[in-house]
């Protein structure tokens, strides 16, 4: 996984380039008509029901545009919310409040929807002891708040990037000849490089489950598209060797039946890209 550090700096680049693209030369709307002295309020207004989730970020989002920004918060990230809920106030430069606010919506809601639907997930695994996880499947360049929800939601990352753990599919197998070879190749580079990644590899069926085991060094085996049965079989062909991972269509009526199958992970990339976001307004008062 990425660093605390590296997180941080995804963030910062985040408000960078989202303010940079929504505000531009300025926000001329607010310009033209809020005396540039003039202080107001307004607060965070839930009209749905769920997970609320970017509160902390968009304290960031407030702090980047004016320092001078005081928040006030009611409700923190993680808690259940419902319509009517008022989640924080903001107060200061009204036109600083009216920069800020498009960011912050966008922002709150996706991330709202993210962590009430990986709630719901974690719900679904509740005495499994399986853990649910996100995929590469994001939203191009908003990555770190959409992993940042899952987290907020209850469920844990995959890796970040390319970069941060290396996880041999289907295509990365073909292209290097094979199993074996992909690993045996993966092995000897990270050797050279001397890097610490943790590899995982996925397999499309139960001979080649045999031939990851054959081959060792690996930290989880990814069970692409397995049925019940297959899965069962594979769990019980790995044991103790390697950590497991299903994935693959899998959605809300088959979660906990692959779950009771006995793998420590199950993968979705519908936490992320297949989501409504949360409505939420920010009011003046």
């Amino acid at each position: 996984m990425i660093s605390e550090k590296q997180f941080q700096e995804e963030l910062e680049l985040i408000i960078t380039n989202a303010i940079r693209e929504d505000v531009g030369d300025g926000d001329h709307s607010s310009l033209a008509c809020i005396p540039s002295e003039a202080k107001g309020k307004a607060k965070l207004l839930v009209k749905d029901k769920g997970i609320i989730a970017g509160v902390e970020f968009a304290k960031r989002v407030f702090n980047y545009v004016d320092a001078s920004l005081e928040i006030e918060t009611l409700i923190n990230d993680g808690a259940t919310v419902k319509e009517g809920d008022i989640v924080f106030y903001v107060e200061g430069s009204s036109q600083s409040i009216l920069k800020a606010e498009r960011l912050v919506l966008n922002a709150m809601q996706r991330m709202s929807a993210i962590a009430t639907k990986t709630q719901r997930y974690v719900k679904l695994l509740e005495g499994t002891g399986t853990k649910i996880l996100d995929t590469r499947k994001t939203t191009p360049g908003i990555r770190a708040i959409e992993k940042w929800a899952v987290k907020i939601g209850g469920g844990e990352n995959h890796r970040f990037a390319l970069y941060d753990m290396i996880m041999l599919k289907d295509n990365h197998i073909d292209f290097a000849g094979g199993i074996s070879q992909a690993i045996e190749k993966t092995k000897k580079y990270l050797k050279e490089t001397k890097r610490d990644l943790k590899i995982i590899v996925e397999a499309r069926d139960l001979q080649e489950v045999e031939v990851i085991l054959k081959a060792g060094g690996v930290y989880r085996i990814l069970l692409d598209n397995f049925n019940y049965e297959e899965t069962r079989k594979a769990v019980k062909l790995i044991g103790n060797e390697c950590l497991t991972e299903s994935s693959g269509g899998i959605n809300e009526k088959t979660l906990r039946l692959y779950a009771e199958c006995g793998v420590d992970y199950i993968s979705s990339g519908a936490l992320t890209h297949s989501i409504y976001n949360m409505d939420l307004s920010l009011k003046a008062v």
